[in-house]
């Protein structure tokens, strides 16, 4: 019966960590340096190790779910990483966003040591995550994508072979990018429609049912941006600017252009100037309000950032 370990277990991760418990026959064992990381998995059948190294040497297919790339890359090829275990498993699956390079170059060193690499970053909320209901996208060889794709589905609903390593990894920062700017775009018209006179919920409501419908719309405006909500330990403006700087390397490699995308970047780092780090993202709603504010009308307490902001 196949072993998987499980690397990572923070907002996406413990909740991926539980659907594999849950939907494996095997063993699953999982690690996190985090101690409050590692509550996440209480009441379910996967054993938590104490050293990473035992997920090295006992698992056959060991998933991640990290920050980003340079995590990724130190423990997959750093001094403590994947290939100073014995025997090491057959197969890693990165769950985590990073650069298509990384992943490349991740998948090129550990197939010289006879260990397969799959990109398979994931997309949707963590509520779609603890569902076991992820849209994933997977960079991998065909045989390779055959073997995992099982895996993959028992946390998502949604898994789509995109191509070779790296084409994951691509597709789920376009998807991010397109979200991000027609986040932005929102945000701008309820800025608008304040200044307008026009109630902004009746705006979204109305444009929801024509050509402007989106998927931020829907979700995005109602639940977060409208009633002016951005939680803390969610995702913040810092992890927009980490996966949009992935996308305008490669978009600079190409020699393609990005400019949405570049202006994306400042929105968001201008966000985390006004005091909305740590925030969710939607929070660059009140850095556009801020901009173009309401006359006579007070910002609501709501809205003001977090002393805990980071």
């Amino acid at each position: 019966m196949t072993t998987i370990g499980f690397i990572g277990l923070g907002v996406m991760g413990g909740a991926m960590c539980r659907n594999v418990a849950a939907k494996h026959p095997g063993t699953v064992l999982a690690f996190d340096l985090s101690t409050a990381a590692r509550d996440a998995l209480a009441s379910t059948s996967a054993h938590l190790v104490s050293d990473i190294a035992e997920i090295w040497s006992a698992a056959d297919i060991v998933l991640l779910s990290l920050p980003g790339g340079k995590e990724v890359e130190a423990v997959c090829l750093g001094s403590h990483g994947l290939l100073t275990a014995e025997p090491g498993p057959r197969v890693v699956i990165d769950l985590s966003t990073t650069s298509v390079a990384t992943a490349r170059k991740i998948a090129q060193e550990l197939g010289q040591h006879g260990v397969a690499f799959a990109d398979a970053p994931v997309a949707r909320t963590r509520e779609a995550a603890l569902r076991g209901e992820l849209s994933i996208m997977v960079g991998a060889p065909s045989d390779l994508y055959a073997e995992i794709e099982p895996t993959l589905r028992h946390m998502g609903t949604d898994v789509m072979h995109i191509g070779p390593v790296g084409s994951g990894q691509f597709v789920k920062l376009i998807n991010n990018a397109l979200l991000d700017i027609n986040v932005i775009a929102i945000a701008e018209a309820i800025g608008m429609a304040e200044r307008a006179g026009v109630d902004p919920a009746v705006m979204v409501e109305a444009v929801s049912k024509g050509s402007g419908d989106s998927y931020a719309l829907h979700h995005h405006a109602p639940k977060s941006m409208l009633p002016r909500t951005y939680p803390e330990k969610s995702f913040p403006p810092e992890y927009k600017i980490k996966d949009l700087t992935y996308l305008l390397e490669l978009a600079a490699d190409l020699n393609t252009p990005a400019r949405s995308m570049e202006l994306a970047l400042r929105y968001y780092e201008e966000t985390i100037a006004a005091g909305y780090g740590g925030r969710y993202f939607t929070a660059v709603r009140e850095f556009i309000s801020a901009s173009i504010p309401v006359r006579g009308a007070a910002t609501p307490s709501a809205a003001s950032p977090s002393k805990q902001s980071r």
